[in-house]
């Protein structure tokens, strides 16, 4: 499927047989010279592999500058007007003064370049550190940095950027890796009863719940998407950006014992109404967002098992330890959605 094909699957399967037919295999330091060159940009010939799977993203050395950021976008992810709204909403942010990192323009006006079959967008080289999370103070920066984010994802819709929902991230999960025999025997029976008993628990928070306000959001806020320096967090890799609540963008803040959480979702919230008002009933998607991303991840290295990076920087899936492991989480998970939900006022 070429990479500007307007019924591209965010979601499909790499294509099954020999992985060294992968098309990032094309994808050779000549290769990357090339596409930079082909933007006018003068490379000292340094490059630099970065931790990136979905993606491929290399630091490139500029003769005379410094090195910029080149991510090569996985062919047939996402189409042209998805990658288009992803570096809008991050240049909105950016206007506004909101510490996000927006690809570079070329020659006038483009964010979004192709060379030799691949999508590709330059980004400044930005270094920080990662959050440190344990610092109430840090939580309450946190909130409000993301509720300006959210102050503007706010403001107006996407068009063409996908939704968060059950049906896309546990439904099809599930779907896939039942069709495609990734499951060991022994345990596909316990991961099938399981995962259809919490596909309708799931189903019935989010219609409880009802529709809620859905807003623009980074979609993938994890701490490792942040770059903490100067006491300011920068927000990088939007490229999972969405439609969805705004709780999907705090929740994977907390972390440790029920108490714990309890005492940093405070001091997020603190901070976030300082720009933006948050929505308590939300707190009631919290276990139900974990389990989501729990069957989506799975899925997801699934899908890309085809991609020769996967298997090497990932040796432990797939294994019936991995398996045992994931359905035992999901277990957990299942009696996780019958707690108490975290309170504004405990």
């Amino acid at each position: 499927m070429p990479p500007h094909s307007h019924d591209a699957n965010p979601e499909q399967a790499e294509p099954a047989g020999n992985s060294s037919t992968h098309p990032y295999q094309r994808l050779n330091p000549d290769r990357v010279l090339d596409a930079m060159e082909s933007l006018g940009v003068e490379s000292d010939a340094r490059i630099l592999a970065l931790n990136s799977y979905e993606n491929r993203v290399y630091q490139v050395g500029v003769e005379g500058g410094a090195p910029l950021i080149v991510k090569f976008y996985r062919p047939g992810r996402w189409t042209r007007e998805q990658i288009l709204e992803e570096h809008a909403f991050t240049a909105e942010l950016a206007a506004l003064e909101v510490p996000v990192v927006p690809p570079l323009v070329f020659a006038g006006k483009q964010t979004l370049h192709e060379f030799d079959g691949f999508l590709f967008a330059v980004f400044e080289r930005l270094a920080g550190r990662a959050p440190e999370l344990d610092n109430p103070d840090n939580l309450l920066v946190m909130g409000r940095f993301i509720g300006r984010v959210h102050a503007v994802g706010a403001t107006k819709p996407f068009q063409h950027r996908t939704s968060l929902s059950v049906e896309r991230f546990a439904i099809e999960s599930r779907e896939f890796l039942l069709q495609h025999d990734f499951l060991p025997p022994s345990l596909r029976p316990a991961y099938e009863t399981l995962t259809r008993d919490l596909v309708e628990r799931l189903q019935a928070i989010f219609a409880a719940h009802g529709q809620g306000p859905q807003l623009r959001i980074h979609g993938d806020c994890h701490p490792g998407n942040v770059l903490w320096r100067e006491e300011i967090p920068h927000f990088v890799d939007f490229d999972d950006t969405m439609t969805g609540p705004a709780i999907q963008d705090l929740w994977m803040m907390l972390s440790g014992e029920r108490d714990q959480k309890q005492g940093q979702l405070l001091e997020i919230v603190e901070g976030y109404e300082e720009f933006f008002e948050f929505n308590p009933a939300e707190l009631n998607l919290v276990e139900a967002l974990r389990t989501l991303r729990m069957m989506h991840y799975a899925a997801w290295l699934a899908r890309r098992w085809q991609d020769p990076a996967f298997p090497m920087s990932f040796p432990w899936f797939n294994s019936e330890r991995y398996w045992a492991e994931h359905v035992l989480e999901l277990r957990e998970q299942m009696a996780a959605l019958d707690e108490p939900v975290l309170r504004l006022f405990p």
